[in-house]
């Protein structure tokens, strides 16, 4: 009757995750508007600074224009989805794979270097529960829910790795019920091996 009871049970979750999977909604339109926002972002950081309320240097934020990259879009929805249907938040899937990885399989060429490490990550800013992208990318400006600040070095070009980092492709996703965010965001900029 037990082992009855736990099939039943399993089946039941099983349904209801392909069912949740189903629900989940990929929002392009969301994540290009990120993606002007944080080109209009770093065309002209002293306005939108003092919209956020934020103090930054502006001469630390790179004016490098982000291209939009069809390939890194595609893997920053692949991110953003899955975390939302396996209910993690990491920039390491549970099966140990990093962004880096996915970038690589997609077929954007990397440097051999960034791939020895399966779980590598240096192209990837995530973030969760935001009412929409953009509020994501201001996130990640002010410095909200990134530790150390890192997210923000990362989608604003802020140091020499970052400034150098020039496609871009964001990936965002709602879950209206049955994961741990009602959102998930992926950012990832980067760029080919040279």
């Amino acid at each position: 009757m037990r082992i009855l009871y736990l099939c039943v049970l399993l089946s039941l979750a099983s349904s209801l995750l392909y069912g949740q999977r189903k629900k989940i909604q990929v929002d392009r339109k969301e994540a290009k508007e990120a993606f002007h926002y944080l080109n209009a972002f770093r065309e002209n950081p002293r306005r939108l600074m003092r919209e956020l309320g934020v103090r930054l240097d502006p001469a630390q934020v790179s004016n490098t224009r982000l291209r939009w990259n069809e390939r890194l879009a595609k893997v920053a929805e692949f991110r953003a989805r899955d975390m939302a249907e396996r209910n993690y938040f990491d920039h390491v899937t549970p099966e140990g794979l990093g962004p880096n990885y996915y970038i690589a399989k997609s077929g954007y060429t990397l440097n051999a270097d960034w791939l020895k490490k399966r779980s590598a990550n240096n192209f990837e800013s995530i973030a969760a529960n935001h009412p929409s992208a953009v509020d994501g990318i201001k996130a990640f400006i002010v410095g909200r829910g990134s530790p150390g600040f890192m997210h923000r070095k990362h989608v604003l070009g802020m140091d020499q790795w970052n400034g150098s980092l020039q496609d871009i492709g964001i990936g965002f996703v709602r879950v209206p019920r049955g994961a741990t965010y009602q959102t998930y965001l992926c950012v990832i900029i980067a760029k080919h091996d040279w």
